[in-house]
């Protein structure tokens, strides 16, 4: 299989936004909240939601207590609550993440979520997607569609500047 080019992040949050867009007319869509997953779809979003060049704030979820894979790789040590500064019920939500891959992190998000409150609605905005599912979850707007190995990893770094970085184990 070649090798996967990394690509640049900022053309990808661009596109990004252009599906967004066109995801929320398609969908009469108005004043969504905008949703960064811990610790990659936060740094998107605030990208993202900056495009959008508006004051509103963006929520920050920490899934660490969500994750099903818990009792097998532990606590991180250092983790941080979720933020969510307004009321998610009846709302909608862009949940917004760097990499989505098994469909695990997402599930776990919207576990959490819940918790909150019941959204009237949820969209699912990548900035990779890299196939590989494991759960019935995809999503609505994606940056890009990478193919990689089952050995080859990608990873964002960042916040300044956001980087791609495709490693193989």
């Amino acid at each position: 299989m070649p090798v996967a080019r990394v690509p640049d992040v900022q053309p990808l949050i661009r596109n990004m936004k252009a599906g967004l867009d066109r995801y929320l007319q398609e969908h009469n869509r108005t004043n969504p909240l905008f949703i960064g997953i811990h610790t990659g779809g936060v740094w998107v979003a605030q990208q993202l939601l900056g495009l959008y060049q508006t004051a509103q704030p963006l929520g920050k979820l920490n899934i660490a207590f969500y994750r099903d894979d818990f009792s097998r790789i532990g606590l991180h040590p250092r983790v941080t609550p979720s933020s969510l500064p307004f009321d998610v019920a009846d709302r909608h939500v862009i949940l917004i993440d760097d990499v989505l891959y098994t469909g695990r992190t997402v599930r776990a998000a919207m576990n959490e979520l819940f918790d909150y409150g019941r959204a009237a609605s949820i969209c699912l905005v990548v900035l990779v997607d890299r196939g590989g599912r494991e759960l019935p979850v995809q999503a609505d707007v994606t940056g890009t569609r990478l193919h990689l190995t089952a050995s080859q990893h990608i990873k964002l770094s960042g916040p300044q500047p956001l980087a791609l970085e495709i490693t193989t184990a």
